[in-house]
């Protein structure tokens, strides 16, 4: 394994994309169904769905991962790297990705479009606006935003309490200034003086993910709450009327972006949605399209297994109608050693020199972590298969410590070189894959809807994350009692916790115990179909670090990109 490669940019302005139309045929979806945007891009039409290529499902792959770490597992780049792996196997496999938002991209986390060889390109334009659809979400969102206070403006007929108003406004970069803001200052005319603040895009419940129609998703809007009377009604964007015109700023962006691996295949990228509040998953439709014209197809799920992997499987799997049949969960030789606590790993700083070298017992300190994400995905009765994503520095030693963790709890390994060797890399993997997809599966939901909201989020909280239970805020058990009350009781619950621990606490490493589930506050995303709970201090606006990437981003007088990742 080369112990230095070129980088990630590098590696995806040097490759040629095939036509995307040639792309698209593979699939079998027509000429007459894309919508081109220049080169190695095109939105796929809707009406695909209605034009089938296959008559049985295909297998359904969720990727998941252990719990962060700030040196990154490579999750997108393994699901990328997975795929290429299995069209080498001749199987017609595509991968559904959600598409980065611009905000980390100029921050510190980097891009979501892969890396190494593993990667869907043109890599820029995944990371650097694509066809626009976050610039869509955030007009459709700021636009509700505007109608809110034009409302308040002119004393609002609907009764809408300004002190009562929940529906922020949002922008596509991490900007801390904003979290907090104070508007309609200034004269009468400019508006009503109130406290608000800004949310980054990701974060906006507008983001089309569990959208399955153009009819379903102009009914979604119209369900938005931004806010409620004096009395507790909720305030809607159905009721202010601009619903309809949310809907006709968003209609292109529900069709999802066809692309390319790095080795021709396809690959959809659609939705982003932040994975610490939201699904954190691609969209449903982009999955339907997939699951129409392939024969396997994988997606993401954000972070780890306890967040991403749990509201794939309760939220996003309840929406589609659709249940997976395996569970691919990747680690890495470093991810465990940082479970071990032994080390501090700091984002945008030199790695340990220590956590390079050769240590087994390090690794096996870590494995606790691997065992819980095992767990969960095994509680809904998902196969899970592990992926070790190696890396140059790893040694033999420390992947048989994971390997025979596995072999303890009875779970498929594999080592994947996707990242330095493409598709040709992950051949061990796709062989496991493709070896426990002929396995039948059980899947089940967590918890019955009918349960109260209160239970669902208790459920999560010791079933998943391992907590003793949950403390709730007088807020939270006030807002927990109105949504019942208002009939959001029957929806599912997306908790928004840190994603550096399996609790809610970031410096906890491992699988903690002994710990109960702080819940600060509640709120309904009416229109996207859940109730949310907020623990500890979760930032809905990210802030930059010292040095972000986008001081290093440039343009030369070509029009090359560099400096990006």
């Amino acid at each position: 394994m080369p112990t230095s490669m070129p980088s990630d940019l590098e590696i995806a302005q040097a490759a040629t994309l095939r036509p995307i139309s040639d792309v698209a045929a593979d699939l079998g979806i027509e000429e007459e169904h894309l919508e081109h945007y220049g080169r190695g891009v095109a939105k796929i039409e809707l009406e695909a769905l209605d034009a089938p290529t296959q008559a049985k499902r295909a297998k359904y792959v969720v990727v998941t991962a252990v719990t962060p770490t700030p040196l990154g597992e490579g999750k997108t780049t393994t699901c990328v790297g997975l795929t290429q792996g299995l069209v080498a196997k001749g199987a017609r496999a595509v991968v559904a990705l959600r598409q980065p938002s611009m905000g980390p991209t100029f921050g510190i986390k980097g891009g979501a479009a892969g890396g190494g060889y593993s990667q869907v390109v043109p890599m820029e334009r995944i990371n650097l606006h694509l066809t626009g659809d976050f610039h869509a979400v955030t007009a459709a969102h700021n636009l509700l935003a505007a109608v809110v206070d034009n409302e308040l403006h002119h004393g609002s007929p609907l009764g809408l309490d300004p002190r009562n108003v929940t529906w922020r406004r949002v922008i596509d970069v991490n900007d801390r200034a904003l979290r907090n803001v104070v508007i309609g200052l200034g004269p009468r005319l400019d508006g009503v003086p109130r406290e608000s603040g800004f949310d980054i895009t990701a974060a906006s419940e507008v983001i089309l993910t569990l959208s399955t129609s153009l009819q379903d998703m102009r009914e979604r809007l119209g369900r938005i709450v931004v806010g409620t009377t004096s009395t507790g009604k909720p305030v809607t964007a159905e009721d202010l009327g601009v619903a309809g015109a949310m809907a006709v700023i968003l209609k292109d962006a529900l069709k999802p972006n066809l692309l390319q691996t790095l080795e021709g295949g396809p690959a959809l990228i659609h939705c982003g949605p932040f994975g610490n509040i939201a699904t954190g998953t691609s969209s449903v439709i982009a999955d339907r399209i997939a699951l129409a014209h392939a024969d396997i197809v994988l997606t993401e799920a954000g972070f780890g297994a306890d967040m991403g992997a749990e509201r794939f499987f309760d939220v996003k799997c309840r929406t589609e109608g659709l249940t997976p049949d395996l569970a691919v969960i990747v680690t890495t030789v470093r991810a465990m050693k940082a479970h071990s606590g032994r080390y501090a790993i700091k984002p945008g700083k030199d790695l340990p020199p220590a956590l390079l070298e050769e240590n087994p017992d390090d690794v096996s300190a870590g494995l606790p972590n691997l065992a819980a994400h095992i767990g969960i995905v095994r509680r809904f009765g998902v196969t899970p298969v592990v992926a070790i994503n190696a890396f140059p520095q790893d040694h033999d030693s420390e992947h048989a410590v994971i390997q025979q963790l596995c072999d303890d709890l009875g779970v498929r390994c594999a080592v994947a070189l996707h990242v330095v060797d493409g598709g040709k890399g992950a051949a061990l993997l796709a062989d496991t894959v493709l070896e426990e997809l002929e396995k039948d599966t059980t899947f089940r939901y967590l918890y019955d809807l009918s349960m109260p909201l209160v239970d669902k989020i208790e459920t999560i909280a010791t079933q998943v994350y391992g907590a003793d239970g949950i403390d709730l805020s007088p807020a939270a058990a006030r807002g927990l009692a109105s949504y019942e009350e208002l009939g959001f009781g029957g929806l599912p619950v997306v908790i928004a916790k840190t994603h550096l621990s399996i609790s809610s606490d970031p410096s906890l490493h491992g699988a903690p115990t002994g710990w109960r589930l702080p819940v600060r506050e509640v709120r309904v995303a009416a229109g996207a179909g859940y109730v949310y709970a907020i623990c500890g201090d979760m930032r809905t606006m990210p802030g930059l670090p010292k040095h972000p990437n986008a001081q290093r981003i440039d343009l030369d007088a070509e029009g090359k990109v560099s400096g990006l990742f």
